[in-house]
């Protein structure tokens, strides 16, 4: 059994769902449960009453046009495993009375297969392709709490928030990009609430797992195409040079430490590079090629918060800058901070929420500002690359009596790594 199941083997399902029936109409309606709902249920329902919705009524689904279902198919990675999904959860389906349902990262259902007559109950309910199932627009439900939650999640009749998904289980765990830890979407199984089996979880845990791994592989795969399409370039360039792909991945280097990634090339502009300062990408094929625009030097960073932040570089009278949202400001000023030893994702959630449990949160959000600024920011543990010196300034606090010194002042220490 998972450790996030609704029931253990062996529970009675029509008499756990009559309990839960009773848990859910007390709790709503500000009464005392015969039991406690388990924490994650608590957690759901606290947000989405405050959110306003009514358990009561099916709350509005306004599905997505199949153009635009389509397009979010195409842009999305899991299209690239969508076939393994399939080989793992589809022929049980069938043969159980369940769907299997893929989202992306927003919620929205791309793929939804299983048995037709489960499919037709789903379809009444709104759970169809192009619908968005997050917490915020239908209440409780295992894809919007696994969202919300960043875990996997198994809801079983009651614990649903909306009376009319009672009658339904629901199993969903994320899926994440196994090189950047991004949040790519959610497989979910979902069927009618008495046919939970407590083997459902592992089946979907399997296929998550398979689905990163095939994922990783095809990373590997397309870097490698990658490097033998530019084997000629690379064969005769000279000074030190980096080759990525679209996404920033580094597939070859020459002249520099190994990076793993850098910000994600654009021709209209400058990327800064630790040990090869301001470069101008070049296309090249499917990716990029990455060279120093004069000689290398380390790079001096600003991080400015007197406005919306926005980090600022220069380098051989050059300035790049580029907008930062506020937790990837709060990001950089933390290892700005930690100097040399870094942090790890357990100290990050510490220092951002107070506890170690959002880790998978703090590793989304580190990846989502490698691809911002790439290579400035290094993992394992996160700090500050190796020749990047970063001040942050903000507005100074005047003091009593005193009046303001200065417009800027700078945080903590400047550190030169």
């Amino acid at each position: 059994m998972t450790g996030y199941s609704a029931i253990s083997p062996g529970t009675d399902l029509s008499q756990h769902a009559r309990v839960l029936t009773r848990v859910h109409d007390a709790v709503l309606t500000g009464g005392a449960p015969p039991v406690r709902p388990r924490g994650v249920v608590a957690r759901s329902w606290s947000r989405v009453l405050g959110l306003g919705l009514d358990a009561s009524h099916t709350n509005a689904r306004e599905p997505l046009s199949f153009a635009e279902v389509e397009r979010r198919r195409r842009e999305s990675p899991l299209s690239l495993v969508i076939d393994e999904l399939r080989q793992v959860l589809v022929s049980v389906a069938d043969a159980s009375s369940f769907l299997m349902v893929v989202t992306d990262a927003e919620g929205i259902l791309l793929w939804r297969e299983g048995s037709a007559r489960v499919r037709l109950r789903a379809d009444s309910l709104g759970f169809m392709e192009g619908a968005r199932w997050t917490e915020a627009t239908v209440g409780t439900n295992a894809i919007g709490t696994a969202l919300a939650e960043a875990a996997p999640v198994q809801l079983f009749s009651a614990e649903h928030f909306e009376q009319a998904q009672h009658p339904w289980y629901c199993t969903a765990a994320p899926i994440h990009h196994p090189v950047s830890g991004e949040l790519l979407g959610v497989v979910d199984v979902s069927g009618p609430a008495l046919t939970l089996h407590p083997v459902i979880g592992a089946l979907v845990e399997t296929a998550v797992k398979l689905a990163e791994s095939r994922l990783w592989r095809h990373h590997e795969q397309r870097l490698e195409r990658l490097r033998q399409s530019a084997r000629g370039v690379l064969a005769t360039a000279h000074g030190p040079l980096l080759l990525v792909d679209d996404h920033g991945w580094v597939a070859h280097q020459s002249g520099i430490a190994v990076r793993d990634r850098v910000e994600v090339p654009r021709a209209d502009r400058l990327i800064a590079v630790p040990g090869l300062g301001l470069c101008a990408p070049e296309r090249l094929g499917e990716g990029w090629l990455i060279r120093p625009r004069a000689a290398r030097e380390d790079i001096v960073a600003y991080l400015d918060l007197t406005g919306p932040p926005t980090l600022q570089l220069t380098s051989d009278a050059e300035e790049w800058r580029t907008p930062l949202t506020r937790r990837h400001a709060e990001l950089l000023v933390l290892l700005q901070r930690a100097g040399r030893p870094g942090m790890t994702a357990a100290q990050l959630s510490t220092a951002l929420f107070g506890d170690e449990e959002h880790c998978v949160t703090v590793r989304a959000e580190v990846s989502r500002l490698r691809r911002a600024i790439g290579g400035l920011v290094t993992t394992n543990p996160y700090r500050l690359a190796d020749g990047v010196t970063l001040s942050v300034v903000q507005r100074a606090t005047p003091r009593p009596g005193c009046g303001t010194v200065s417009a800027l002042t700078p945080v903590g220490v400047s550190r030169r790594l």
